[in-house]
């Protein structure tokens, strides 16, 4: 069984020590803390020269809910188009209606402008009304993959109905289990869902290497001091120990 691990990174640092640790694809992204924006032109571009690997950048043109205005879905119109200027493999995106039901014109807008590139679905997914009704409509228009942790802030508390969504997707889409995805949970989430693509961020802090710090922002509780004295860091063994989790599977 051939598993795939995705990495969700959070700017260039990040996606180089994924790269080091065998990750398979990686989900590109800005501000993953407001669960990831699309990242600057220029970062997009820096990572594809960098790095022989599938990426999908985000398009999500700020945080808060999936329902997007006339002016921010063009803006991710011309997200998708830059990306496939760029030679990214896929992007990954998710639009709501009002009623918390699948945006379906605008998604198919957006599969169709991004063809050839792959397109998932994101935790968008899991803020929707019909989990059931959204697979066959993302069916339909032809998504390649859907990312959910089964409508559940955590994939462990939602493996139920990710392994219902896996059975009845029955190979017509990729269902990629995200949200909580750590060494030590997924084995058991593999075997109980039977999805062989995963997805984690395996997000931590390192402390900046900064010397001076301003004594102003020096305390941890202080507004801002995270921001800047703290930054966002992804260790390679981790997505190593990750995968040779999943590599060990029957």
């Amino acid at each position: 069984m051939k598993y795939i691990i995705e990495i969700a990174t959070s700017d260039f640092l990040t996606t180089k020590s994924a790269v080091e640790g065998g990750a398979d694809r990686i989900e590109l992204c800005a501000n993953l803390a407001e669960g990831g924006t699309t990242p600057s032109y220029a970062h997009i571009k820096k990572c594809r020269e960098a790095f022989d690997i599938l990426i999908y950048p985000i398009i999500r043109s700020r945080g808060g809910d999936f329902l997007y205005t006339k002016d921010e879905f063009e803006i991710m119109i011309n997200d998708v188009k830059l990306c496939k200027e760029l030679g990214c493999d896929g992007v990954v995106i998710g639009l709501l209606n009002m009623d918390g039901t699948i945006d379906i014109a605008r998604t198919a807008q957006l599969i169709e402008l991004a063809y050839p590139l792959g397109v998932t679905f994101h935790r968008a997914f899991d803020r929707g009304k019909d989990p059931f009704e959204a697979m066959e409509q993302l069916i339909e228009i032809g998504c390649e993959r859907i990312l959910t942790s089964g409508q559940k802030p955590s994939v462990v508390d939602g493996v139920d109905l990710v392994a219902e969504l896996n059975k009845k997707g029955d190979d017509r889409i990729i269902i990629m289990p995200g949200s909580g995805v750590r060494k030590e949970n997924i084995k058991m989430l593999a075997e109980k869902t039977g999805c062989v693509e995963f997805h984690s961020s395996l997000r931590s802090k390192i402390k900046s290497p900064m010397q001076f710090m301003h004594p102003a922002f020096a305390n941890p509780i202080a507004i801002g001091s995270e921001e800047s004295y703290m930054n966002n860091e992804i260790s390679p063994d981790e997505v190593r120990a990750l995968k040779n989790v999943v590599n060990q599977i029957n």
